[in-house]
Formats: C-alpha cells, sequence, structure tokens
C-alpha cells in the first residue's frame, strides 16, 4: 500500500519558521520525484518545490530564497523548510510522488498530471 504520511504543520507567526515533513512507502524511493504542493481554497494547487533522488531541486518564484527540499533516500522521507513565512503562505501543504522516468525520458520538474501519489495534507497556517 502506497503512503506519503505528512506532518510538521501548524500556525505560526510571519516572519518565522515551519518544517514539514514527509514519509513514503510502499513504492521505490529512488525512482520518484518528490514535491509539496500547497492549495488555498478556490485556488489552483500550486507546486512550490520537488526535489529527485540524485539532489537536483527545483522552486516555484513563491518559494525562492525563503523555502528548502531536501531528502533523505535512506528514510524515504522528503522535507520543506519554510522560513520567512508569510500570511500568503497560509495553505494546505501536500506531499506528492512523481516518476523521473516516462518512457525512459528523464523529466525535471516533472509536469503536474505526473504526480501519481498524494499525501493527506497538512495545514500550515501564518498569523499577521
Amino acid at each position: 500500500e502506497v503512503q506519503l504520511v505528512e506532518s510538521g504543520g501548524g500556525l505560526v507567526q510571519a516572519g518565522g519558521s515551519l518544517g514539514l515533513s514527509c514519509t513514503a512507502s510502499g513504492f521505490t524511493f529512488g525512482d520518484y520525484v518528490m514535491a509539496w504542493f500547497r492549495r488555498v481554497p478556490e485556488k489552483e494547487r500550486e507546486m512550490i518545490s520537488c526535489i529527485s533522488s540524485h539532489g537536483i531541486t527545483y522552486y516555484a518564484e513563491s518559494a525562492q530564497g525563503r523555502f528548502t527540499i531536501f531528502s533523505d533516500n535512506a528514510k524515504t522521507t522528503v522535507y520543506l523548510q519554510m522560513d520567512s513565512l508569510k500570511p500568503e503562505d497560509t495553505a494546505v501543504y501536500y506531499c506528492a510522488a512523481a516518476p523521473a522516468y516516462i518512457g525512459g525520458t528523464f523529466g525535471f520538474p516533472p509536469p503536474i498530471d505526473n504526480y501519481r501519489f498524494w499525501g493527506q495534507g497538512t495545514q500550515v497556517t501564518v498569523s499577521s
């Protein structure tokens, strides 16, 4: 059974920091690109950051310079360290996994439709 279990959400004041983690099981972690998305009501789901098993990273403009993604392949866990948080970062944050190779081709960052597995989400609230 595939599972992506997120933890670490909560309430933080603007300017503060929060760390999220997502532990994966049920699939070969190294064969997947791991990503963090977020969603606020009535808005499109937004990819914040993703990382390949080789450590290649991608950040959305909204996350650059403030968020850091990293993973521990041995623990099959991906992390998102969020610093200098803003009220507009308030959202439900989801961990997701997409195959790193499609038809033998490495695609990075994967398009959103390629994400095959999703976590249940964790709420992050940043107060002003």
